[in-house]
């Protein structure tokens, strides 16, 4: 495959328009057309495809960079010329890591990836060891959380095209920080998707929330199958990136006697043989089905393995978020006791074959602790989806106080699991993250509105105060304000998250990921509750008055509350939380 080839089964004519001037393309038995040898295919020429007898062009499937946005031409673009100073970078490991997510577009004011760069020496300075990134392939608009994309191939200009892409990559990896990057094969967004005119990406065989289905298992799937796969290693390999995160794998349908999922796997590990650099896959599921984790060899004993590297578990964030908020609507109603934290945190999943009263049926797994090691398992107490899913994308600490956040930080920090912060919590942000949009249609942009009012109606939480995704001061709003960084509760909770980070780093009983050594006392009625981990101790009051727990202690590793005292006895303040040995 040549650059100005494309796979195009469904027209019966396919025409080259490169800097103004057409081409005719041949049509091969397998669907794809080719392109002239003879054309110029350096960086910077505009081009795009005439199907049938249209007359306006359309991009390349396989863009690497969209100028003029989703339904402009396509620029050339050639990604071996850019200079990487990463030559002696080996990955790094998924296993111990803490993970940073991020959003370029609000992460800072400019909200582009050469400003991120800029600030990345703060994460190294909060301990974090990967960035992940959510989506940043070419969108309709001017600003999106990223999952409406339609050139999965293409940066977009608003973060500054591939080009930018790339010098965040190495500026990363020059500050020792690795970088994942959030990919969505699930679904296209709803403006310039224009891969159904040129073949069967798309299916009615498996419908999704997303109307119809990424085609894996029908008519054509085997290209279609190719296109996701080359995009993983656009990624993994061209653009140097660690590990990706695949959206709601769970929307991946797939029939085939090979799952789409187990390919990327295995050209991930081929990859990372060759290149020897750590590469691996996160996969966010609402499924609770550890089989995605499962190594592939393991297959003949567990009956499915998937052969990815881990998999988010929002179990964790509900059963934190409930502990400290008491909030109790929708799907929090089964979080509602500590046992549901107790059973979290030694067992993974709290829904593992249980009835949850918001699917309204039994769900999920149990995971096999003695087997499986828990940082195959990442958590967060926040995330981009628990925070911009809220109705007024309210953060945690627009209702909690300084101990109870710091709490949250260290249940997340200290757990057996995979730690994942959210761009802001660390210093306590007073910024919301909404849900926003750009959409230039008014229609659709009304129909996103009021779908997001819809979906809220389940949780109980009042439609009146749902901002308008579209409305500018949505977006804006939503972006973080450095500036609080230094000053007040901000800088005394930033200063926790520093501990933690380096607490985490320093005791290796703290990245142990045997789930069978881990163990939980609590108490439902005094709301306190101390995670075991080896040798060291991690007790949370929850409650609002102090509390004593007879743990005897020959060392204080982190106390949120200069009151906190140890002896024979640990007395804990109120909201809060200390690390002893």
């Amino acid at each position: 495959m040549a650059l100005y080839d494309v796979w195009a089964p469904e027209p019966s004519r396919v025409r080259l328009q490169l800097d103004g001037t057409v081409h005719e393309l041949a049509r091969g038995d397998d669907g794809w057309w080719r392109a002239p040898a003879d054309l110029d295919r350096s960086p910077g020429h505009r081009y795009g495809f005439l199907l049938d007898d249209a007359e306006t062009p359309v991009p390349d499937p396989r863009s690497l960079s969209q100028p003029d946005g989703v339904h402009g031409l396509s620029e050339t673009y050639d990604p071996t010329t850019f200079a990487w100073t990463d030559s002696d970078w080996k990955g790094r490991p998924l296993a111990g890591s803490v993970i940073y997510e991020l959003h370029i577009g609000t992460f800072t004011l400019d909200g582009t990836l050469d400003s991120a760069i800029d600030r990345l020496d703060h994460l190294v300075d909060l301990g974090v060891d990967l960035v992940e990134v959510l989506p940043v392939n070419a969108f309709n608009g001017t600003h999106n959380w990223g999952y409406d994309g339609v050139d999965w191939f293409a940066v977009t200009e608003n973060y500054g095209g591939p080009a930018a892409y790339q010098r965040f990559v190495d500026a990363a990896h020059a500050r020792g920080l690795g970088v994942v990057q959030d990919v969505v094969y699930n679904h296209l967004g709803p403006s310039g998707n224009y891969l159904p005119q040129f073949g069967p990406y798309l299916t009615d065989k498996h419908a999704s929330t997303w109307g119809t289905g990424v085609n894996l298992d029908d008519a054509g799937s085997g290209e279609v199958r190719s296109y996701i796969s080359d995009n993983t290693m656009l990624w993994l390999d061209t653009f140097h990136v660690d590990g990706l995160r695949l959206d709601a794998v769970h929307a991946l349908v797939d029939d085939s006697p090979v799952h789409l999922l187990e390919e990327l796997a295995i050209r991930t590990d081929h990859l990372e043989a060759v290149s020897g650099r750590s590469k691996w896959l996160i996969a966010e599921s609402d499924k609770n089905d550890a089989s995605l984790v499962t190594p592939r060899e393991a297959a003949g004993r567990s009956g499915a393995a998937f052969g990815i590297d881990a998999q988010w578990s929002d179990d964790f964030h509900h059963s934190v978020h409930v502990a400290l908020t008491g909030e109790t609507t929708g799907y929090y109603a089964d979080f509602e006791r500590l046992a549901a934290l107790e059973k979290v945190l030694t067992r993974g999943f709290f829904h593992d074959g249980t009835w949850s009263s918001f699917r309204e049926t039994y769900h999920g797994r149990p995971i096999d602790t003695e087997r499986m090691p828990a940082w195959r398992l990442v958590v967060a107490n926040q995330n981009h989806d628990q925070i911009g899913n809220r109705a007024i994308g309210d953060r945690l600490a627009a209702t909690l106080d300084e101990g109870q956040l710091v709490i949250a930080a260290a249940l997340t920090l200290l757990s057996p699991y995979t730690p994942m912060l959210f761009m802001g919590e660390e210093w306590a942000a007073s910024t919301p993250w909404q849900f926003f949009t750009s959409h230039p249609e008014p229609d659709l942009g009304e129909a996103t509105a009021k779908g997001r009012i819809a979906e809220f109606a389940k949780m109980g939480w009042d439609p009146s105060v749902v901002p308008d995704p579209q409305a500018p001061s949505t977006f804006t709003d939503s972006k973080l304000d450095w500036s609080e960084l230094a000053s007040g509760r901000h800088a005394t909770v930033f200063d926790a998250y520093k501990r933690l980070t380096a607490l985490r780093r320093t005791e290796p009983e703290l990245v142990d990921p045997a789930l069978a050594g881990v163990a939980v006392d609590y108490s439902e009625d005094e709301r306190w509750l101390v995670l075991k981990r080896g040798s060291l101790r991690i007790a949370v009051n929850f409650a609002e008055d102090p509390t004593e727990l007879p743990i005897e202690s020959s060392e204080v590793l982190f106390a949120s509350d200069a009151s906190i005292t140890t002896g024979e006895a640990l007395r804990l303040a109120g909201h809060s939380v200390v690390v002893v040995r």
